[in-house]
């Protein structure tokens, strides 16, 4: 009995389904572009074995160890945060004591797909198999074929991008270049270390930035130029993009007198909490500013209340899985920025959401008008069938197919990408063979938008 079975996430009905296998038969197999994620350039560069199957399925996913937390497991118990697992096996039978918790859930068909596709597994796990999948993972892992180049270059990817902090040496990316291995392992640079005045140390990061480039960062003019050199260092190694994790979309357009006052407070930090907004909203017009110049693509991902569980932040640290969306408005927010770049065909914004209400009022509207705009894919709590499938419903008829980019798959989870693009496939041919169905669009159109929702959109949105 296999995990998965192949007709999964298609339409229902029999003659709708039958166009999206053919629509999924023709893009199943084409290369994985991967634009946005946090895997780890470490693993390429080094290319060891990964150790065993709780460093590779549990610990870097916080989809699954949240999951557990929230019924009672805690981190402790997993061994979140330590640097070495003392009991991976223990941990690993938690786990799938525990794996009915995910029914329903993308991370069920995500890990499903990576059981079956990549281990050969078919059988359910459970406690009663849990011994079974621990051997069966952690003998394969000491083999060739699943050490990481092996496995990037079996998943078919073409572009693999990670995130990195602006202080970043990127010293792994520099190792995998000098090691003439072909994979394409690009760095993003994710500047909130030292643009967001709440960031932990934040003053001592702009203080690494200034002695990284050579930079007075203590001034406006000269702490521009230091990130203005550091996204060309990052260009250099290969970067595309930029990311930006705001709180909100906030942005704003001071004066360079005004802004360098501000800079003063915010760098001594007597700046109160309504002039840290203004300053991040003023980072993220300075970022458009300079993505013009020097053509690095800009993502942002706002929205999200980060390290909401007090407890957890303060004995683990960031990103435990106690991240929360909240509410996000964009019209107002964005205008600053837009009004002062919005009409430029050579800047390129790519926005994201956790707020599904600004799909249709606020997000595809603006991507609608604006050249600089386009739509990123549903993004972390919405990565789902039916996130998915709302994301297409609610921006289509506004902002077309054309003015999105495509899938990315934003993990720390390396063994969920190809399941994670596989289930974007099979989502976009069942709303493709919908609308050819009703007689929206003719099956020879809904080909060539398969294709380019796969990888034209994406290669072209991230200029890969």
């Amino acid at each position: 009995m296999a995990l998965l079975n192949e007709d999964r996430l298609f339409p229902a009905e029999e003659s709708t389904r039958a166009i999206a296998r053919r629509l999924y038969e023709g893009i199943r197999a084409l290369p994985i572009v991967s634009p946005h994620g946090h895997t780890q350039a470490e693993w390429f560069a080094r290319n060891e074995p990964f150790p065993d199957p709780v460093t590779l399925f549990v610990h870097p996913d916080h989809y699954v160890f949240r999951m557990l937390y929230s019924q009672g497991i805690s981190l402790e118990e997993l061994e979140i945060g330590h640097r070495r697992i003392a009991s991976p096996r223990r941990v690993w039978k938690i786990f799938a004591s525990h794996y009915h918790l995910f029914r329903g859930t993308p991370t069920r068909l995500w890990l499903d797909f990576a059981f079956q596709e990549l281990f050969g597994l078919t059988e359910r796990l459970s406690a009663d198999t849990a011994d079974h999948y621990y051997d069966v993972i952690e003998a394969r892992l000491a083999t060739p074929e699943f050490l990481p180049r092996a496995l990037y270059e079996r998943f078919g990817i073409e572009v693999l991008s990670t995130t990195d902090s602006p202080l970043d040496a990127l010293a792994d990316h520099a190792a995998i270049r000098e090691s003439g291995w072909k994979g394409r392992i690009l760095p993003t640079f994710r500047p909130d270390a030292v643009v967001d005045p709440e960031f932990p140390d934040f003053q001592d990061n702009v203080r690494a930035l200034g002695a990284l480039t050579g930079e007075d960062t203590t001034t406006w003019r000269g702490y521009l130029r230091a990130l203005e050199a550091r996204r060309e260092f990052f260009k250099g190694m290969g970067a595309t993009a930029t990311d930006h994790g705001h709180p909100t979309a906030q942005t704003e357009d001071l004066g360079d007198t005004s802004a360098a006052s501000l800079f003063e407070q915010v760098i001594i930090g007597r700046a109160y909490a309504a002039d840290l907004e203004i300053f991040r909203g003023q980072m993220l017009t300075e970022m458009a500013r300079m993505s013009l110049d020097d053509g690095l693509v800009m993502q942002i991902h706002p929205g999200s209340v980060r390290n909401h569980n007090a407890q957890l932040f303060s004995r683990y640290g960031r990103d435990m899985g106690a991240d929360i969306p909240q509410a996000t408005g964009y019209v107002e927010a964005l205008r600053p920025l837009l009004n002062r770049f919005g009409n430029e065909p050579g800047l390129s914004i790519i926005l994201f959401t956790l707020d599904e209400t600004a799909y249709s009022r606020e997000l595809a509207p603006l991507a609608g008008h604006y050249p600089c705009l386009k739509l990123g894919p549903p993004w972390w709590f919405h990565d789902s069938p039916e996130g998915m499938r709302r994301f297409r419903e609610t921006v289509t008829e506004t902002a077309g197919f054309y003015n999105t980019v495509g899938f990315n798959d934003d993990t720390r989870a390396f063994l969920s990408i190809p399941a994670r693009h596989d289930v974007a496939r099979r989502m976009d041919a069942g709303f493709l063979a919908r609308l050819v169905a009703e007689h929206r669009i003719d099956e020879d159109e809904a080909v060539e938008l398969a294709q380019e929702l796969t990888v034209g959109l994406v290669r072209k949105a991230y200029r890969l």
